[in-house]
């Protein structure tokens, strides 16, 4: 709903993309791409024109009525194949995927004339954190060559817990939404990776933030590619609904 819904993460992510060097091409690695049930191999889209996919249900006609046509890359797809392969990792290449709302929402806001190519990598929810990392960092040269890569997920993600709330948009957050974030942002600026890659097990209210691991998982890939040193800035703090915190990172 932030394609729609006025809020203080919209109100950021539109003045983004003014402010950042304009990249060649954006590699998005979105929750909502999951390769799980490839045993840990990851998955690159290569459509020279992505359809925009509306892979959710129950929202306004409007939302469904967007579409966000940027080209794809098929050519950095295949130079990601050829990262992934020089450090062993799986990937495998899809030519018709599309672009899910994890990528199209966001860049509709941050690049909203659609001229910049997009490619996605796939998180694998199957796989840990440190596999994650692992993949980011063997994109790292990739920053190099012109091409913003985006971890596409959410700081905090219990949709159970949101739909039974029903607050509004507004609502403050409770203590064990904070307290995850609070410690996120510590663990950050203190450069603590591996307090970072198990923060489902060692922050406060982990496992209540995130019931499932697939919406924290984009994270770590952006962390990786942040190259090294480890460098974390927080661009923006925010919370809709009480319970999404909507926290922006930089790295590297």
């Amino acid at each position: 709903m932030m394609a729609l819904e006025p809020s203080p993460a919209r109100d950021f992510l539109t003045g983004l993309g003014a402010r950042l060097p304009r990249p060649r091409a954006v590699l998005v690695v979105s929750a909502h791409h999951d390769a799980a049930y490839q045993e840990g191999r990851a998955t690159v889209t290569a459509s020279p024109a992505p359809p925009t996919i509306h892979d959710f249900g129950g929202f306004p006609d409007e939302l469904f009525a967007m579409r966000y046509p940027a080209p794809g890359d098929p050519a950095l797809a295949w130079r990601i194949v050829d990262l992934l392969a020089g450090h062993g990792l799986s990937v495998s290449v899809d030519p018709e995927r599309g672009l899910d709302h994890g990528a199209w929402v966001p860049l509709s806001l941050v690049y909203p004339t659609a001229d910049i190519p997009v490619v996605q990598l796939s998180i694998a929810s199957n796989a840990s954190p440190a596999w994650h990392h692992a993949l980011g960092r063997t994109l790292a040269p990739l920053g190099d060559e012109g091409v913003l890569i985006v971890g596409s997920g959410s700081i905090t993600h219990n949709l159970r817990a949101l739909f039974s709330a029903r607050l509004p948009i507004d609502a403050p957050a409770p203590q064990w939404v904070t307290g995850f974030t609070d410690w996120i942002a510590d663990r950050m600026a203190a450069g603590a990776i591996d307090d970072l890659l198990d923060a489902v097990e060692r922050a406060p209210h982990g496992r209540d933030n995130h019931p499932t691991p697939d919406h924290i998982l984009p994270l770590f890939v952006a962390m990786g590619a942040g190259g090294t040193p480890f460098q974390a800035d927080r661009l923006h703090h925010s919370v809709t609904y009480g319970l999404l915190a909507m926290d922006v990172y930089a790295f590297g």
